[in-house]
């Protein structure tokens, strides 16, 4: 079948677009071609349609955003302005489908998460009105975020985020997401969490890569621990600044991956944090983003260029709708630590895999744990061996096929 991913961004390194392609990924492992409709794309990603407008960020998609929330009363503009760019997008859609012939649409987040909130309401209108079988590939819903509660749009929240239709198959990516969106809504949905291709090695380190401890200042001594995330103060990375300033050794280096969609004023604070703790904080926001390039003149190191290079991972996020950066770690058989977000201990620490815990603070019992990993070559193998074993059983590609298969049987119906 040709099946259409259709979303406001599908490029980059955020959950969505990587979870993204590897669906796209196993759908074309079981036979089928997939083609991608987004404000922004990949420019060596799949085929398929560029609308600029359904970007999450233009000038307008904000401002409706700016006026939906926080508030009660709708400005007078507001609805106008969300009927004009629903239309749009459904004329999109419809040339999509056309098109690509497209089969199935898989709604990336576009009915979940109202931040474009025009395209939820277009796909909504577009699958009622063609019985489009449609799998809505959910990763956070509205009522997760505190920022959406206040709201001035009631009506198309309750109607598009996400639509009770015949035709839609709803997937989440964990079981709260499961057991809320039933209570809620009265929908069942299927759970697939977020995967790794566990078949496949994890890249190494190559020529290009080679020399990217000494682009970013570490020497060989040095122990470069990963905080592999975007710099937004739900992932919590006061905490790995405090961890790594307690742990009181000058080799260790906290080391941020992520140059996009950066809280510039939660890096401040983190940076005065840093020199509190003592941390050796490194934010080498020119030379490292989602894939490899140049950056005035100067070589650019993809994310999966810093893996390889890691002794350690944090992840003491607060929120998380699965995990992906916990997965990556254990894919590149690193050491990790984790605070104990909510899908973290629904989904993930029941599996029996062994990392060190937060609970919201840094302990001294954490410390020492981190510090024992790092100096203990034998603990840190079983700790990596076994992690690894757990989630080629747990979150492989495998998983998604057999979990995509009888959804994609009824939609060929």
């Amino acid at each position: 079948m040709n099946v259409g991913f259709v979303s406001g961004r599908l490029a980059g390194t955020d959950g969505v677009s990587l979870e993204t392609a590897k669906w796209a990924e196993v759908l074309r492992r079981m036979g089928h071609q997939v083609f991608y409709c987004a404000g922004e794309l990949e420019k060596d990603g799949p085929p398929g349609l560029l609308v600029p407008e359904m970007y999450f960020h233009t000038e307008d998609a904000d401002w409706i955003v700016d006026h939906a929330y926080g508030t009660t009363e709708a400005h007078p503009d507001l609805l106008p302005k969300i009927g004009h760019y629903a239309a749009l997008f459904r004329e999109c859609l419809y040339q999509f489908i056309a098109a690509f012939d497209i089969d199935v649409l898989i709604p990336e987040n576009a009915l979940t998460i109202p931040i474009q909130i025009a395209l939820g309401v277009a796909l909504a209108d577009v699958i009622a009105d063609t019985g489009m079988p449609t799998i809505a590939h959910h990763h956070d819903f509205y009522w997760e975020r505190e920022v959406y509660k206040t709201n001035c749009i009631p009506d198309i929240l309750e109607r598009c985020f996400p639509p009770a239709l015949p035709s839609i198959h709803h997937v989440v990516i964990n079981s709260l997401a499961q057991r809320d969106l039933k209570a809620k809504r009265g929908l069942d949905a299927v759970v697939v969490p977020n995967v790794f291709d566990f078949d496949t090695p994890a890249p190494t380190v190559d020529s290009y890569s080679a020399d990217l401890r000494t682009a970013i200042g570490l020497g060989e001594e040095d122990v470069l621990i990963l905080q592999p995330t975007r710099i937004i103060r739900r992932k919590g990375i006061e905490m790995a600044v405090e961890l790594v300033g307690r742990l009181d050794d000058a080799r260790y280096k906290l080391v941020f991956s992520h140059a996009t969609d950066v809280d510039t004023e939660y890096l401040s604070e983190l940076r005065a944090l840093a020199e509190e703790w003592g941390t050796d904080l490194r934010v080498p926001i020119d030379q490292i983003d989602s894939v490899r390039g140049t950056h005035d003149g100067s070589k650019v190191y993809g994310l999966w260029d810093v893996y390889p290079h890691a002794d350690f991972v944090t992840y003491p996020s607060l929120y998380e709708g699965f995990g992906n950066a916990l997965i990556e770690a254990i894919y590149f058989r690193l050491p990790a630590l984790v605070n104990r977000y909510s899908v973290y201990e629904a989904d993930i620490r029941p599996l029996g895999f062994d990392f060190v815990e937060l609970n919201g603070t840094v302990t001294n019992e954490a410390v020492e744990a981190v510090r024992s990993v790092l100096g203990n070559k034998q603990r840190r193998e079983s700790m990596v061996d076994r992690n690894y074993r757990l989630a080629a059983r747990h979150f492989s590609y495998e998983t998604v096929k057999e979990r995509l298969r009888p959804l994609l049987a009824v939609a060929a119906v």
